[in-house]
């Protein structure tokens, strides 16, 4: 029997960081159910030389698992305990793009970029597409999108990524964010930005990319694609097809610093009023053994309720064992908690 200790990566957000040990030991239950066939064991924090540590037992750790576990939201170093001391084993990302892709953007209200890929992962975890994550390139929606963190990190783990975002500004942000970094990178791409009309009106801007991580992909046709709509979203199914996404990831607004507006009376809406309108929206727009990764504040909207909302849109809602582990303090005004859900396989919602 192996056994091995998991170092977090550090945190500049202090209070995240305080967090990160409970969010990874429920992150790696995660993993272990869903992708490495319950070979893990006693997985606990340590401290190792004054430093937090995530351990665990393994009687076989194959490449294979390693590279899984490489994508660990908090995973900075790997080793195999041996005695008092520690052997390095290699991690194998999957990221495709350099980490200031995610990181570079800097302004209020952004979400911990860990937590952005924790929640990303659990949702694919979730998913019937849990045993290829490393193979396919699956398809992610954010459909409170922002200023496109979670769509930056679909894109380095080489999936294809779209979102929904009503504020003008974030799209413009956004926008203008992405195109001048891949020129900057000089990474190949081929954007297209501009008005979506119907009955000669225009109803939304759009950005939509074709990019690789090489030029030699590029010429292959070896292509991912990003697909931005500035549009409400509860509009959604009028930008992007019925059961055309393996997961959808959304990061509802938190009531406090953030609010959510309807496009046509600019009226403003509640959290938990926008999860329910837009719920049944977006559980349309995923595959048949999909999954919804949806998080919140839930000083704003109780877990039950919530809950709730994706059982009434047909989806099955995990909440046992380790998905009930994720709820963590991120300010006085905010408790932040992840709840995931899955279309049932080959069924109709």
């Amino acid at each position: 029997m192996g056994e091995y200790a998991l170092l977090l990566l550090p945190s500049a957000n202090r209070v995240y960081a305080d967090a990160a040990v409970d969010l990874t030991l429920a992150e790696l239950e995660v993993f272990n159910r869903a992708a490495l066939g319950g070979r893990l064991g006693a997985i606990a924090p340590a401290r190792i030389g004054g430093v937090s540590y995530v351990t665990f037992t393994a009687d076989v750790l194959t490449s294979r698992d390693v590279a899984y576990l490489s994508n660990a939201s908090a995973a900075y170093a790997l080793f195999e305990v041996r005695a008092d001391l520690l052997r390095p084993v290699v991690l194998t990302r999957l990221d495709q793009f350099d980490d200031d892709l995610i990181t570079i953007q800097k302004y209020p209200g952004k979400t911990n970029e860990q937590f952005t890929k924790l929640l990303l992962n659990v949702t694919v975890l979730a998913s019937v597409a849990a045993p290829d994550m490393l193979d396919r390139r699956l398809r992610v929606l954010d459909p409170l999108c922002g200023r496109g963190t979670t769509l930056n990190q679909a894109l380095t783990y080489g999936y294809d990524a779209a979102g929904l975002d009503l504020d003008a500004k974030d799209f413009t942000a956004y926008t203008g964010f992405v195109q001048t970094y891949l020129k900057r990178k000089k990474i190949k791409h081929q954007a297209d930005l501009g008005p979506v009309r119907r009955e000669r009106k225009v109803v939304a801007r759009r950005l939509t990319v074709t990019l690789a991580p090489t030029k030699e992909a590029y010429r292959a046709g070896d292509t991912l694609s990003l697909d931005v709509v500035n549009a409400d979203t509860t509009l959604a199914l009028e930008f992007f097809r019925p059961e055309s996404f393996d997961v959808v990831v959304a990061d509802a607004p938190y009531g406090v610093q953030h609010g959510s507006r309807t496009g046509a009376k600019g009226l403003r809406r509640g959290p938990l009023d926008l999860l329910t309108e837009a719920i049944p929206v977006w559980a349309r727009l995923l595959r048949p053994g999909g999954a919804m990764g949806v998080s919140w504040n839930t000083f704003v909207a109780r877990r039950e309720d919530t809950a709730a909302i994706l059982a009434s849109a047909g989806l099955e809602v995990l909440d046992d064992g380790p998905y009930g582990g994720f709820r963590h303090r991120v300010d006085q005004a905010i408790t932040r908690d992840i709840l995931v859900a899955r279309r049932p396989p080959l069924s109709s919602i």
